[in-house]
């Protein structure tokens, strides 16, 4: 015979669940990162959805005119700088969800979950 009362945990389950998504909606959207790449040459502010609000390049170190190779490796330069403020916001996120489940008391194992929802740099 079906428990009702497992039906009404597993409710509240999903309840809490929604909430703790909606909690993470949050935090991503709060969270901010820069990558950089060049020293500096060029900066990359990225939220936690991994959407780039602001690029910046140092003028100090840009001359009056670009030849070729130079475009080439500010090009070069900004898609790594996208790169390491991605990377940083995986790290952001993973410690949060870390710090969630710790909080929830099954955090103790879950590193390798967590590993494998961020996939292996590929840069």
């Amino acid at each position: 015979m079906f428990d009702f009362n497992k039906l009404g945990a597993l409710k509240d389950m999903m309840q809490q669940a929604q909430t703790m998504r909606a909690e993470m909606e949050q935090k991503l959207a709060a969270t901010m990162v820069e990558g950089s790449a060049g020293g500096g040459l060029v900066t990359v502010r990225m939220n936690g959805r991994k959407e780039v609000l602001k690029l910046k390049i140092d003028p100090a170190n840009v001359s009056g005119s670009l030849t070729p190779s130079d475009v080439e490796m500010l090009e070069d330069l900004i898609a790594a700088a996208v790169n390491d403020a991605s990377h940083k916001v995986d790290a952001a996120m993973k410690d949060s969800m870390q710090n969630t489940l710790n909080g929830l008391g099954i955090g103790a194992g879950a590193g390798d979950l967590l590993d494998s929802l961020n996939p292996p740099d590929r840069s």
